[in-house]
């Protein structure tokens, strides 16, 4: 069983065909702007580091520039070598090619294996399986590693201010929906100097409530996971990991915008299920200092809808400038990528499982309706939960105004400030 009282599976890891690894394998993925700091702040340098491991590790896996193609007008593409292959079909050396340290003095070994601008041949595809296998869990029900978690984070910072190839958008949205609950948390912490973290992982140890029911780090979180802490900056190495900006990116893909959204509502109803009939955190205790019983509950209910409504902004947007070029074609290779529907158990689960569980969720049932209408996708789920739980009316109306509140405010704020 993996949640929401039904069986588990596994996300597809199909390769999806394409034309060019490093142009535009598809029509929506044409050449646009890059995905800045919650989509608007400028475009960071990146420095490789020289230190004497980042050496090591990148020798294991530096890939040479060649020419794709013939004549003047060629363009370069990176050669993935049969040793970066390797790391495909081995977890542990992926994740130790992918892994920063805790003090980030290895960085430069993700980016030295990961920002490139084309791969030739199947050198994207076979980059994003490194990804997946070095960042993601062992299996079900495994929580993530601490040098998972680091490896997740090297693999955003590395890739956080670039132009993603077409096939490898695929598995970097994996990755972040490997890690939905990290990635969800609140934004504007984010980069440089945030103030509660100390490095580009938290031990599990971190993820423990306190005396007052909470835990900075988010509710309901599996004991022994470690977490990646992409709010985590170091203005001395010049390492941001920038979700925002790689989710902007990723949204120009169909089939990454579809695993992106497919998290997001798995989530939702993830956290639905776990909540009190009043809508609150069972973990509350009296005289919490943070706040009352709903508070931090619907500081994450606006998140997530924060997120969703970003995502159909990203695409509303790349639409008008042209990027996404086909929309009809756009919408209906998110619909054929998606996994489902996700809807919550009819009653409260007190089950903690680990967030790869979380996005390997299965589907209720198939996707319907309009795949691009995120608020109805959210309240099917939300008002369903609230009348098979017996919510009082009050504070199901409450939930539901400010999950459409956020919502709108992401249309129109990426809306605004992006396009």
């Amino acid at each position: 069983m993996r949640d929401g009282g039904s069986d588990g599976s596994a996300v597809s890891e199909k390769d999806r065909k394409g034309n060019d690894e490093h142009g535009d394998a598809t029509p929506e993925n044409g050449a646009g702007a890059t995905a800045l700091r919650r989509l608007t702040g400028p475009l960071r340098a990146h420095r490789l580091l020289s230190s004497a491991v980042a050496v090591a590790v990148v020798a294991a896996v530096a890939v040479p520039l060649v020419l794709a193609g013939s004549g003047a007008d060629a363009e370069p593409c990176t050669v993935v070598s049969d040793r970066t292959r390797a790391l495909a079909e081995d977890p542990a050396a992926a994740t130790e090619a992918l892994d920063p340290g805790d003090s980030l003095d290895r960085i430069g070994g993700a980016r030295q294996l990961l920002a490139h601008d084309g791969f030739c041949g199947d050198g994207a595809r076979v980059l994003g399986r490194v990804i997946d296998a070095g960042t993601r869990a062992s299996g079900p029900g495994k929580p993530h590693t601490m040098a998972q978690a680091r490896s997740a984070y090297a693999v955003a910072a590395a890739l956080g201010a670039r132009e993603i190839p077409a096939r490898l958008a695929p598995a970097v949205a994996r990755m972040i929906a490997e890690y939905e609950v990290d990635a969800l948390r609140d934004d504007d912490f984010g980069g440089i100097g945030a103030d509660d973290t100390t490095g580009p992982a938290a031990p599990p140890a971190e993820a423990a409530l306190d005396s007052h029911g909470w835990v900075r780090l988010g509710r309901f979180l599996s004991p022994g996971e470690a977490h990646a802490t992409f709010e985590y900056g170091d203005q001395y190495r010049d390492v941001t990991a920038d979700i925002p900006a790689l989710v902007a990116e990723l949204a120009k893909n169909p089939e990454a915008f579809a695993i992106l959204y497919d998290a997001h509502r798995a989530q939702l109803a993830h956290y639905l299920e776990r909540l009190t009939r009043q809508g609150g955190d069972p973990s509350y205790r009296p005289g919490d200092k943070y706040g009352t019983p709903t508070t931090w509950t619907d500081n994450d209910l606006q998140d997530l809808a924060d997120h969703i409504g970003t995502l159909m902004a990203l695409r509303s947007g790349y639409a008008k400038d042209r990027t996404i070029q086909d929309v009809a074609a756009f919408d209906a290779s998110v619909r054929k990528h998606s996994r489902g529907t996700f809807r919550p158990a009819s009653h409260r689960l007190t089950t903690r499982p680990p967030m790869g569980d979380i996005a390997d969720r299965t589907p209720s049932g198939p996707l319907r309706g309009d795949v691009m209408d995120g608020r109805r996708q959210m309240f099917t789920v939300l008002d369903r939960w609230a009348k098979e739980r017996g919510v009082p009316s009050q504070r199901a109306a409450a939930m539901r105004q400010l999950m459409d509140d956020f919502y709108v405010r992401a249309l129109w704020l990426v809306s605004v400030q992006r396009f």
